[in-house]
């Protein structure tokens, strides 16, 4: 399994609060490790533009968004919920053929 963060997921997260900074972390880690837990809640955003965008819980209120496609799974995004999943619902994940950013 490939696993990248974006910059953008590195962005959103430096906005959080600390407490929230450090449960995102720490879910991450044990997302890329596979030792997540039945309350992380990994499930696909339905009304997302692009259907390979899910959600991965961090606490009752935060949101990791994941671009998974077969072997690779990308941290996109980590905000409050109704803002992680309009921020999901928003946007299509594409690389650029050019410079090869996402």
């Amino acid at each position: 399994m490939n696993f990248v963060i974006a910059d953008t997921f590195l962005k959103s997260l430096a906005q959080l609060d600390h407490q929230s900074q450090t449960q995102a972390k720490q879910t991450a880690f044990d997302f890329q490790s596979g030792t997540t837990q039945p309350s992380h809640q990994f499930h696909r955003i339905e009304k997302s533009k692009d259907r390979n965008f899910w959600s991965l819980r961090v606490s009752d209120d935060v949101r990791i968004i994941v671009y998974q496609e077969r072997d690779t799974r990308v941290l996109c995004y980590v905000d409050h919920h109704d803002k992680a999943y309009d921020w999901a619902e928003r946007r299509r994940f594409a690389i650029n053929p050019h410079t090869g950013a996402a």
